[in-house]
């Protein structure tokens, strides 16, 4: 089965950047970053399909960016003027997810 592997978390200050990179093992269709505060259920940020169309949640329009290189079958999401309130850990997966493909995730903290 696929394997996704997600990178780039950090600590930022509000109002920083980060990118997040995520990498599949193989070829993929629709591509989603979601996101999971503590205690939260976890959330779509974000899906772009194989020919790059893109969806964003509401609460991250207009600051962050999804793409794909699909040479590389890398799936990005761009975070600019981060808040604390995105702190989460952040995974990909197909879009719809299938369970089975979860990763660890890269935590974000974004403090204030």
């Amino acid at each position: 089965q696929v394997q996704f592997v997600e990178s780039g978390g950090g600590l930022v200050q509000a109002g920083g950047s980060l990118i997040l990179s995520c990498a599949a093992s193989e070829s993929t269709s629709t591509m989603g970053w979601y996101r999971q505060a503590p205690g939260k259920q976890r959330d779509l940020v974000a899906h772009i399909t194989r020919g790059a169309n893109t969806l964003y949640a509401d609460s991250v329009k207009g600051r962050f960016t999804i793409s794909r290189d699909n040479t590389k079958n890398t799936v990005y999401l761009q975070m600019n003027s981060l808040k604390p309130e995105d702190t989460a850990v952040y995974y990909c997966n197909r879009f719809p997810p299938v369970s089975n493909y979860w990763g660890q995730g890269t935590q974000v903290t974004v403090s204030s």
